[in-house]
């Protein structure tokens, strides 16, 4: 027994003159993948979606009441600017105007007859051949003869206009949709009901929507403040790309108070009419270029509880540091980074899970492929 216990004990002393001193394994400095990020110009895009309309649409309503005689189009026709689309029964105005024109000759014949007498007796009481009262009477009867006729010769205006409105036309050039009407129904002056409706396709509007966030965020990047310049390319339902670009016409000064969102205005050719109003798009907006943007891996970066966008940087001191950031756009396999990183960072992207917030680690550089560079 004695024997086995001093065996024991020099199998002790032998495995303790292994350890290092202390009784305490060697430490290793803990190695990362790193990039280390660079500022590059990058072209700043925005994807948006909207809806079409027409540059140009007018409703047709009559301007005087009446049974419709004929419909003077088809449904679907280009109309140009005055042609006639709709005549409606003209037999009351035309006797309206033909009475008011009958009252105007009555009073042009009244005031040719009065007024020669109202000169005659101008001449005469100088003479004091008529009384000064006569004459006054005779120029007095001139004058309110010579106002009838202007009275009469506005009727025959209006009569003349209402008689013009029997006949609809239409108030703008473009294509014309379906009638609400038919030959024989009862229209009414500016009804609420439109008889047809009319869109010049030749020029569409695209209206988008733009968070006011996101509006402010390119105007502290020098970016959206010059509408004019911005170009914009569509795509359609389908998925197919529209030929025209177009650019971007203007910006709500307001912002809607319901949703957040500004409205764009985006201004497309449309020559082939391939757009119609109110098809649904995609839009790419070319906002301008930042020339010192940030371009962050997508796999340095990750999300906390709270959705903020994360990094893990290797400090001067070699120590890992975490970084909060605003991101933008993807670019690729790359994160637009907006605040958080700056060139000269080095972006901890292989063996984040090693590392803690503090622990000095050593660097390797890597290549975006994954291996060192």
């Amino acid at each position: 027994m004695k024997r086995l216990t001093t065996s024991l004990a020099a199998l002790f002393l032998l495995s303790g003159c292994d350890n290092s001193p202390g009784g305490m394994p060697p430490q290793t400095t803990p190695e990362v993948g790193v990039v280390t990020l660079k500022s590059q110009p990058v072209s700043v895009v925005s994807d948006l979606t909207g809806r079409t309309t027409a540059a140009l649409s007018a409703e047709v309503r009559p301007q005087v009441g009446g049974i419709i005689e004929k419909r003077l189009f088809n449904e679907g026709d280009t109309v140009k600017a005055g042609q006639a689309l709709y005549q409606i029964d003209a037999s009351s105005y035309r006797a309206a105007y033909n009475e008011a024109a009958a009252a105007l000759k009555q009073a042009q014949a009244l005031v040719t007859a009065d007024c020669q007498k109202a000169k005659r007796y101008a001449q005469l009481v100088k003479d004091n051949g008529v009384s000064r009262q006569d004459a006054e009477d005779a120029r007095s009867t001139c004058e309110q003869d010579t106002a009838s006729v202007a009275s009469k010769n506005a009727a025959l205006d209006s009569a003349r206009i209402n008689l013009n409105w029997t006949t609809v036309a239409a108030p703008i050039a473009g294509r014309i949709g379906i009638s609400s009407v038919t030959p024989g129904a009862l229209v009414t002056a500016q009804q609420d009901t439109a008889l047809a409706t009319i869109r010049g396709l030749d020029e569409m509007y695209v209206d988008l929507t733009r968070s006011s966030v996101d509006l402010l965020r390119l105007r502290k990047q020098s970016l959206a403040t010059n509408s004019e310049t911005l170009s914009v390319t569509l795509t359609l339902e389908d998925g197919s790309t529209y030929a025209e670009k177009g650019h971007l016409a203007l910006t709500e000064v307001a912002v809607d108070e319901s949703t957040g969102s500004v409205t764009l205005r985006a201004v497309f050719s449309n020559p082939h009419q391939q757009l119609l109003p109110g098809m649904f798009v995609r839009a790419r907006i070319d906002e301008g270029v930042m020339n010192d943007a940030i371009l962050a891996p997508q796999q340095g970066v990750t999300r906390d509880v709270k959705g903020n966008a994360t990094a893990l940087v290797v400090g001067t001191d070699h120590k890992v540091a975490q970084r909060t950031l605003e991101t933008g756009e993807t670019y690729g396999d790359k994160w637009l980074v907006l605040s958080g990183l700056k060139a000269g960072d080095e972006l901890i992207v292989e063996g984040t899970d090693k590392v803690t917030v503090g622990q000095v680690v050593k660097a390797d550089e890597v290549s975006l492929s994954g291996g060192k560079a």
